[in-house]
């Protein structure tokens, strides 16, 4: 097995974290405090080849695969767990458009995703009362003609209030997850009403809220995919998704053990640093060892998409130790900043908020828990 990065890796890697370090980190704690959604950021991102890094080059993607993108997103979301979150939706969301959409679709979407002109894309899927099982979803999509007109409501999008292009599944009859339907819808149709921003414990610089359709109607060509193949499309999604989720985590690990490391060099006890005491070195080497095996995982799982092979259950097992690894080791962090690392003075408090979403998002640890046995038990026969 081959661990060394291609080329290709390697300059997406270093530009997402020069374009990391240079732009976003110096962004991220005014984004957390006054709960800015970074615009700007993103357009820049998007003349970077940041929101399609495995989007084909025709549609203005990066074309450099799923290991790139996984890379790329790691640097953004030690930088900025906020602005790394709406870059995963919007990756997700061309590449979903570049699998499943006519040829129509792709050059009218997935163009305005990569570029920045959309600023960011959309994944409506859960809803009030339907998020780990969305088979549940009651949102409706009627035929009416030559257009489909769609009702009900959408919780906790992610960048709905800025997003241009939004994928929205809806109900196109009632044969439970074949009654599934997709389609894209663009920002400023009629009938699309953007609630309340989520005043969250975390991710604060992210966008989220409320969708609700009203009468909401699209034409013919905004069904994405085939009727009823709403279920399958959310599931390659949500697997690709993961990936995306189980980096960011990696992501905001690594930025916390850096703090850790820089803060346990500086600071003295006892007329030493206190990085010099058996207990803090252990702490780090445990934190240390959880990230590079997150990480490990993450690329596992990338390069099987990226290969066109299985990938279900590595995603899953991806995200599901990522996510978990990040939540303790931003707790160490804040630990051994002591009463440092509860105030907002240190970036480790915004990094241990950040990360206690990543268990619950795009499928929580315990949903994760329930795919991988699924698989582990399918793969024995």
């Amino acid at each position: 097995m081959d661990f060394e990065l291609t080329q290709t890796q390697t300059l997406i890697r270093d530009t997402a974290r020069k374009f990391a370090r240079e732009v976003v980190a110096p962004l991220a704690r005014k984004l957390d405090r006054e709960e800015i959604f970074p615009v700007e950021t993103f357009r820049k991102m998007g003349e970077l080849g940041l929101l399609g890094v495995n989007v084909p080059a025709e549609f203005g993607g990066a074309e450099a695969g799923v290991v790139s993108y996984s890379l790329a997103v790691m640097e953004i979301a030690a930088a900025c767990a906020s602005t790394s979150v709406a870059m995963c939706v919007t990756n997700m969301v061309a590449e979903l458009i570049v699998q499943f959409g006519t040829e129509a679709q792709k050059k009218q979407h997935v163009t305005k995703l990569t570029s920045g002109e959309a600023i960011a894309g959309a994944f409506a899927l859960s809803e009030p009362h339907a998020g780990s099982d969305p088979g549940a979803g009651r949102t409706t999509a009627v035929k009416q003609g030559d257009r489909w007109v769609l009702n009900g409501t959408k919780q906790w999008i992610t960048s709905g209030a800025y997003a241009g292009v939004i994928i929205v599944w809806a109900r196109t009859s009632n044969e439970g997850n074949k009654g599934l339907s997709c389609f894209i819808v663009e920002a400023g149709t009629p009938g699309l009403i953007v609630g309340k921003h989520e005043d969250k414990m975390g991710l604060r610089g992210s966008n989220t809220v409320p969708l609700t359709f009203e009468n909401c109607e699209v034409g013919e060509d905004h069904l994405l995919g085939k009727q009823g193949d709403g279920f399958k499309l959310a599931m390659v999604a949500l697997d690709g998704g993961r990936v995306g989720i189980a980096s960011q985590a990696c992501g905001v690990g690594r930025a916390a053990i850096e703090a850790s490391v820089k803060y346990a060099k500086e600071r003295q006890a006892f007329g030493q640093p206190i990085g010099d005491f058996q207990a803090l070195r252990f702490m780090l080497a445990d934190m240390h060892t959880q990230q590079q095996t997150a990480e490990l995982l993450s690329w596992r799982a990338a390069s099987m998409k990226e290969k066109k092979q299985p990938f279900t259950r590595e995603a899953s097992m991806a995200k599901l130790f990522a996510s978990e690894m990040s939540n303790r080791v931003c707790d160490k962090a804040v630990q051994i900043h002591g009463g440092y690392g509860y105030i907002d003075e240190f970036p480790v408090e915004r990094y241990l908020r950040d990360a206690r979403v990543q268990t619950i998002y795009e499928g929580t640890s315990e949903i994760q828990r329930i795919v991988i046995a699924r698989e582990v038990i399918k793969a024995a026969g």
